[in-house]
């Protein structure tokens, strides 16, 4: 796929369009969102990624369009589960909702930033070595694994990052409007508004460990592949306020990200074998037994299965909290109690 240096100066130009609209439109003014503003701005989000898809197909043709696609919904996918770990930052840190807009937009840039240089060095280690996506092919499947396994009632727990920046900067005991630092008896402190922004984004990557290699299971396009990942991102704060509320509906979304996943590691695994170069596995040469999937068809058994999951869960996987009160409990969840 040749793509010329004004088609990545557009793409960048639209994204950082996008991110200054967020920052400007919706942030500087701290609110709660309405379901009708959220849903519009989703709406929108979705809109300009499919726009895009159809530039490539225009531009490159079907075969890189269908890919792209196929990348967007399987980012997008992703991005729903990350959503649950979301709500379960806010309600752990008890973000103010009107800051809640705010918090997710700084989270999402600096994942935007480091998704990219993991992209970037992803495509550099696939060029040089096939072998990685025996790799890659086997954590997916071991991720699908976990997916299976994955409680509904675990709790956000700190990660290695989060317990560092507590640990080295003074903090202050509660909020300061939505300042990041504030001077505080002649020193600098940070306070929780930056925290959980860091905890936003470092879980964020934590999520691209699976998200990247199983978008380079349906595509190799560097171009293709920061595109799905960045519009899918960007959408996320939208996308946070709108389902926050209907999540625990989807009582089966793990059981159908598994699925993706165990489906794109089958696919590694098996292009592995079809370029296969290691002299232990059939004496170094191509295995070629199974076919490998064609994009259309990836495609097909990625939304089947996102249609599938979403439907069950809607009908016959209704749940109800353990005082069966859905409401109260997703009251209690996005509430703007302040941190203390």
């Amino acid at each position: 796929m040749d793509v010329p240096v004004w088609a990545w100066a557009i793409t960048v130009g639209v994204i950082v369009i996008m991110l200054a609209v967020d920052f400007v439109g919706h942030v500087r003014t701290p609110h709660a969102p309405s379901l009708k503003e959220a849903g519009l701005w989703s709406l929108a989000y979705v809109l300009m990624a499919l726009l895009f898809g159809v530039f490539v197909l225009w531009e490159w043709g079907g075969e890189y369009g269908l890919q792209y696609f196929s990348g967007y919904i399987t980012e997008k996918s992703l991005s729903v589960d990350n959503l649950f770990v979301f709500v379960l930052i806010m309600a752990s840190f008890r973000v103010p909702r009107e800051y809640q807009q705010k918090v997710l937009l700084i989270g999402i840039v600096i994942a935007l930033v480091l998704r990219t240089a993991f992209i970037f060095a992803g495509a550099a280690i696939v060029a040089q070595f096939s072998w990685v996506f025996y790799i890659f092919g086997a954590f997916l499947i071991y991720t699908a694994i976990t997916q299976l396994k994955q409680e509904d009632d675990e709790e956000f727990k700190e990660n290695g990052v989060l317990r560092l920046t507590r640990r080295v900067f003074p903090t202050t005991q509660g909020y300061v409007g939505d300042k990041m630092l504030v001077r505080s008896e002649g020193r600098w402190a940070i306070t929780p508004m930056l925290i959980v922004m860091i905890a936003i984004g470092s879980a964020d990557v934590l999520f691209a460990v699976d998200s990247i290699p199983a978008i380079f299971g349906l595509t190799q396009e560097v171009f293709l592949i920061f595109a799905a990942n960045a519009f899918s991102l960007l959408g996320l704060r939208q996308l946070f306020f709108l389902i926050d509320g209907l999540l625990d509906r989807l009582v089966y979304l793990n059981y159908g990200l598994a699925a993706i996943l165990a489906f794109i590691g089958f696919k590694l695994v098996n292009h592995a074998l079809h370029e296969n170069e290691l002299g232990f596995i059939n004496g170094g040469e191509h295995w070629t037994a199974i076919p490998e999937p064609n994009t259309w068809l990836s495609l097909i058994v990625i939304v089947g299965i996102l249609v599938v999951t979403t439907v069950a869960s809607v009908t016959v996987g209704k749940r109800t909290t353990p005082d069966g009160d859905d409401d109260a409990a997703r009251e209690e969840t996005s509430s703007g109690d302040l941190y203390r």
